[in-house]
């Protein structure tokens, strides 16, 4: 039953690795460092990494605004291509409603002049 439980660790022994501390970039409170040199090396890391953060935001925002302007010019392509659809379909009715008028009223059936007649009759 012991062994079960052991060989479980043991298995689980790789995963464990130690983590060493990093220096992660951000802005530091340079007040603290007492000499000079080390004031203005925190100052300049700080200005390093504020310049770093703007780049990097920048280059993401133009990447939103170029992708933005492509789906504008898209739909503007969209617009034009259904106002003239429209414009199709409207002149295709002013024809239509043309034809309408230009054409002579049509005699009346010929089963309609019969029930007529035997209506008078």
């Amino acid at each position: 039953m012991l062994r079960i439980p052991v060989a479980a660790c043991l298995a689980m022994l790789p995963l464990v690795v130690p983590v060493h501390a990093q220096d992660v970039p951000g802005i530091e409170i340079c007040t603290v460092e007492k000499t000079m040199e080390r004031r203005t090396s925190c100052l300049q890391s700080n200005v390093d990494f504020l310049q770093k953060t703007i780049t990097k935001l920048s280059l993401d925002h133009q990447q939103k605004l170029d992708a933005a302007n492509r789906q504008i010019d898209a739909l503007k392509v969209t617009v034009a291509g259904l106002q003239k659809t429209l414009g199709d379909l409207q002149a295709a009715q002013a024809k239509i409603a043309d034809d309408a008028k230009k054409k002579p009223d049509a005699p009346p059936p010929k089963d309609a002049n019969k029930d007529a007649n035997k209506d008078t009759k």
